[in-house]
């Protein structure tokens, strides 16, 4: 009897739930540089990320970017500047953060979103998700997130950005 208890309770394992999101590379050009932006996160974890945030029900991932980015940074898309990578990625949470919460990761879509360059570089960040924000290089960008994930589209995007440029 304990031998087919431990075999249903094996096969009773449910399957992770995971919720759909969209990774969000924000540029600007700045003279004959292009900037990313980059924000400093303090709601469920301390470190440095781009935009992001998850697909509400019935909502195009492309309609989740633009208002992701406008909610977090109050920037829009310069026209036609929304691009959508064939970039999809999985990531777990590493911990339960909240008491009964549905998803047990995030998988995301990758797009990059060109915004102009604000006056004096400010933007204005939500402050519930957010603490501070900086535009940066992409060197610097790189070095600055947190995950690993993160750094991985910033490069991407930038690579896509310079082979654009070229032709």
């Amino acid at each position: 009897m304990i031998q087919i208890k431990e075999v249903l309770l094996r096969n009773c394992k449910m399957k992770p739930k995971f919720r759909k999101a969209v990774f969000i590379v924000t540029y600007a050009k700045k003279n004959d540089s292009i900037l990313y932006l980059v924000m400093k996160r303090r709601l469920n974890w301390i470190g440095w990320e781009f935009p992001k945030g998850g697909v509400d029900e019935g909502e195009k991932e492309r309609n989740t970017a633009v208002r992701e980015l406008k909610e977090e940074t109050d920037l829009v898309p310069l026209k036609n500047r929304v691009i959508r990578f064939k970039i999809d990625g999985l990531y777990k949470y590493k911990k339960k953060l909240k008491v009964g919460r549905k998803y047990d990761g995030q998988s995301y879509k990758l797009y990059a979103i060109e915004v102009e360059y604000p006056k004096e570089g400010k933007i204005k960040i939500d402050g519930h998700e957010h603490s501070t924000w900086k535009w940066l290089n992409i060197d610097n960008a790189v070095k600055r997130v947190t995950w690993p994930n993160q750094k991985k589209c910033l490069k991407i995007v930038d690579e896509w950005l310079s082979n654009k440029s070229k032709n």
